[in-house]
């Protein structure tokens, strides 16, 4: 009698990690770092899917977070640094802020059951307030990671109920740990690798001449974020009268580039894509909120001055990046000059960084990804 035919079973195939991160569309800080930890999880094999804090909310909230924040550091900055404080006293604002986040619950309970995910990382504060807070009651049952795209821990990227609180450098932890209490995981910046390779010398001078930027004076690339945030005028004129062309960015703000346009020897660019290669073409950068642009620079090795810094998380990351040696904070404009010239003739140094990916993927539940099929 013959055998019984058997059907051979498929060997099980290991199913791979899902992230879900979280970011706000409020500026260009939060959603880099989240597009470009997607890129990277992706690249390590790992399925990502990123979504907007800001569409979890009503419109009118998610109007008053993006544009209110640009308007109110803008037009009323004494009122924005107010705020900031306020909030560090968890009063009545921080009961605010946590009500938007209450509301947002129901988004991201219902973008966790469209992902499963197995880890969840945030990029963004309220974002962070609102996982913790899923996380803490059991609505959220994978690691939670905060990602924190400041130099300066402040109360808003903090929850308890966070599995981890990751930082771009170790000055940042230090900051929040002293400060705070709590435990931090040095993880490294998430900006696309491209910041760190440095391009050919005839791209460099191409690049120069297509900017017209004068080859006998060094230039201070000027940023203020992608909304073009602060009163940058006395900047350039400062920065001009030390002796070095300034090379500013100013985003999405066309008023801005049009008034700065109209400095002797400044050169005003409007939103740019190629913002790695002008890192590499500059000599020093002049920045005011110490966000992406200063870690992008970071990577880059372009050394780095802050002056004039924009209320609120600009100061507070200004001083967290002065006391480190990260960004010296000139305070007077004779103060700029002086960081000017001796950070335009420092040699740059990139720094040996980690990859966020591996803290993040490390957080994945040990438990077996498995399907097999009789």
């Amino acid at each position: 009698m013959a055998a019984p035919l058997m059907t051979p079973r498929r060997p099980a195939t290991v199913a791979p990690p899902r992230v879900l991160v979280i970011s706000g569309s409020v500026g260009a800080g939060h959603d880099g770092a989240a597009r470009e930890l997607a890129h990277r999880l992706a690249g390590a094999g790992a399925v990502a899917e990123v979504r907007d804090f800001l569409a979890a909310v009503p419109r009118p909230v998610a109007r008053l977070l993006r544009d209110g924040y640009s308007r109110v550091v803008g037009y009323l900055p004494f009122a924005f640094e107010l705020l900031f404080r306020r909030l560090e006293r968890q009063g009545v604002l921080w009961q605010i802020e946590q009500h938007v986040c209450a509301v947002a619950e129901k988004a991201v309970a219902r973008w966790i059951d469209e992902v499963q995910p197995d880890v969840v990382v945030s990029t963004y504060p309220l974002a962070s307030q609102t996982l913790g807070s899923m996380r803490a009651d059991g609505r959220v049952s994978v690691p939670v990671v905060t990602y924190l795209t400041d130099p300066a821990v402040h109360a808003s990227w903090l929850h308890p109920a966070v599995d981890a609180h990751m930082t771009v450098t170790a000055a940042t932890a230090r900051q929040g740990e002293a400060e705070y209490g709590m435990p931090f995981d040095v993880a490294g910046p998430l900006v696309p690798e491209r910041f760190s390779r440095l391009p050919d010398l005839d791209e460099l001078v191409s690049l120069r001449q297509d900017l017209e930027l004068p080859m006998d004076r060094p230039v201070a690339l000027l940023v203020a974020g992608s909304l073009g945030l602060g009163d940058l005028l006395p900047t350039v004129e400062h920065v001009a009268a030390a002796g070095l062309t300034p090379l500013v960015l100013c985003g999405r703000n066309a008023a801005l580039r049009r008034r700065l346009s109209r400095v002797p020897g400044a050169v005003a660019l409007g939103w740019r894509t190629d913002v790695h290669r002008l890192t590499h073409v500059a000599d020093v950068l002049v920045q005011n909120a110490g966000g992406l642009s200063f870690t992008e620079a970071y990577v880059a090795g372009l050394p780095a001055v802050t002056y004039r810094p924009i209320p609120g998380h600009g100061r507070a990351n200004a001083r967290v990046m002065d006391e480190a040696g990260l960004a010296p904070w000139a305070r007077t404009p004779d103060e700029l000059a002086g960081l000017l010239q001796s950070r335009s003739l420092a040699t740059r140094t990139p720094p040996v960084v980690d990859d966020p990916t591996d803290l993040v993927l490390a957080m994945v539940p040990a438990r077996a990804f498995t399907a097999s099929a009789a």
